[in-house]
């Protein structure tokens, strides 16, 4: 081997290394600096926010009164809501656009919390009762105030969450997302995960006796996260889960759900026998078109 061939190699093969040497450590500091790796230019938005605020929510002193009598308007042009509960303890509980507050409410010693999901929060519900006496158990809603514009009377209505649940949070009644009530020509629509099997359902009642359930055979109690969605329209009431059609029912013509109930997310009411959810909650939304 000649002279040239002995030198070059040792030469070239320090060289390479500290040209490697310089490239990790150039990139390194770029990673440091913008948080990521092999990634130029500013942190996103989302990297540069403080992150939301978990933790347990407050009650409110607060109690809805009984519905003033009087007509019942419905929406009068199309309207959307969104709660993505991200805002952290520390803020009012309102939709996307800032409006529409929920306030938490319990009794018993319940209390709801905001839990980590993805990147931002979720409502966290008190575990299955296991007491003997239900009315000794804790309990958690969030309800909103009376508001008319809720109502869809007979128009187009989609409304939906993402839950969370197992087989231990399974009962009788869970109620994910209402507003009024089923019996007593009130008028509903309603969410809920009922019975053991943890089949979620869409439910609409009008002012007449006569309830109708879209449910479908599907165990949703997996401790994973899915979408479910109600969409009703003129003559058909859908059950969607993760995007998929599950269950439809038809529906009568001329349908009309109007009520003076609040909003309520996770039971129909703080009282007892108030079909308690447990699990957690999330991206509960409402939209009339």
């Amino acid at each position: 081997m000649s002279f040239t061939r002995r030198c070059i190699g040792p030469i070239s093969a320090l060289t390479a290394s500290l040209v490697l040497s310089g490239a990790a450590f150039i990139g390194a500091n770029l990673a440091q600096r913008d948080g990521t790796t092999g990634r130029l230019g500013p942190l996103p938005a989302y990297a540069m926010a403080p992150p939301p605020t978990a933790g347990v929510l407050t009650n409110s002193d607060l109690f809805a009164d009984p519905p003033a009598p009087g007509k019942i308007g419905t929406a009068t042009g199309p309207i959307s809501l969104r709660y993505t509960f991200d805002d952290g303890v520390d803020r009012p509980i309102t939709d996307a656009a800032g409006g529409h507050e929920l306030r938490p409410l319990g009794q018993n010693g319940g209390t709801l919390s905001l839990v980590p999901q993805g990147l931002g929060l979720a409502v966290e519900y008190p575990q299955r009762c296991t007491l003997v006496h239900e009315r000794d158990c804790p309990r958690a809603i969030l309800e909103g105030w009376r508001d008319d514009a809720l109502n869809p009377g007979t128009r187009r209505l989609q409304y939906g969450a993402s839950v969370m649940m197992t087989h231990a949070d399974l009962s009788d009644g869970a109620n994910v997302v209402q507003k009024g009530y089923s019996v007593g020509g009130v008028s509903q629509f309603k969410l809920q995960v009922d019975h053991r099997q943890g089949h979620p359902s869409c439910v609409i009642t009008g002012n007449r006796s006569r309830i109708y359930r879209a449910e479908p055979q599907l165990d949703v109690a997996d401790g994973t996260w899915h979408d479910l969605t109600c969409i009703r329209d003129a003559t058909r009431l859908t059950t969607m889960v993760d995007g998929l059609e599950r269950a439809w029912v038809m529906l009568p013509p001329g349908l009309s759900i109007a009520n003076a109930e609040p909003l309520r997310v996770g039971g129909k009411g703080p009282g007892n026998g108030n079909d308690q959810f447990a699990g957690e909650i999330d991206n509960v939304f409402l939209t009339i078109s």
